[in-house]
């Protein structure tokens, strides 16, 4: 297939761009990560909550969704496709510290070639890190979903979709940890309510 330039790939619908990289077009590919990576960031990095994690999660997510593009059938809008690769990663990723913890590497190149450059909104406040913490203390399934939900501000239906489950387990989900986190993070609300008297 020609090669087509990069700039003309800019206006190509997403699911072209599968079809084009999947036939061997081969600045597809970058355009659909260009595309999408911040929210995938998003994901990855508020599922995770390190860093290093994060950029390692996202990296074994673009690998997969460059192998499977082919595979791609449609039936989800492309962008639902990639986060259910980068929850699948994260997940993945868990699965794997919890059978060997990992040794930091230092690679900092690796992690800035992924990880995109913008700051992540939530780091300028103190409460930031709590709720972080607290999220790690929820299993999987919880803290995706309500990272999704709570945080990424997908629809209930939408986060099934991505997480390839009923909505009614979402909702659940949620519930569940919200009810979780509630207790952790209460002294946050206290001090918001404290300061509104």
């Amino acid at each position: 297939m020609g090669t087509v330039s990069a700039a003309a790939l800019n206006d190509v619908p997403d699911k072209e761009l599968l079809a084009l990289h999947a036939r061997g077009e081969e600045h597809a590919f970058a355009e659909l990560v260009r595309r999408h990576r911040d929210r995938m960031w998003a994901v990855a990095i508020r599922t995770l909550g390190d860093p290093e994690e994060a950029a390692d999660a996202l990296q074994d997510a673009c690998l997969s969704a460059f192998r499977a593009a082919g595979r791609f059938r449609g039936d989800a809008a492309v962008t639902t496709w990639l986060h259910r690769i980068v929850v699948n990663a994260c997940l993945d990723r868990i699965r794997r510290r919890s059978v060997r913890p990992a040794t930091p590497m230092g690679d900092d190149e690796v992690f800035d070639a992924v990880a995109p450059r913008l700051p992540d909104p939530t780091d300028a406040h103190g409460v930031s890190l709590d709720v972080h913490a607290a999220l790690e203390t929820l299993p999987f399934e919880q803290r995706a979903a309500l990272v999704l939900v709570d945080m990424l501000g997908y629809t209930v239906d939408d986060a099934a979709r991505v997480m390839d489950v009923p909505p009614g387990t979402i909702k659940s989900r949620c519930a569940r940890g919200r009810a979780r986190l509630a207790p952790l993070l209460r002294h946050h609300r206290n001090r918001r309510e404290s300061r509104n008297v």
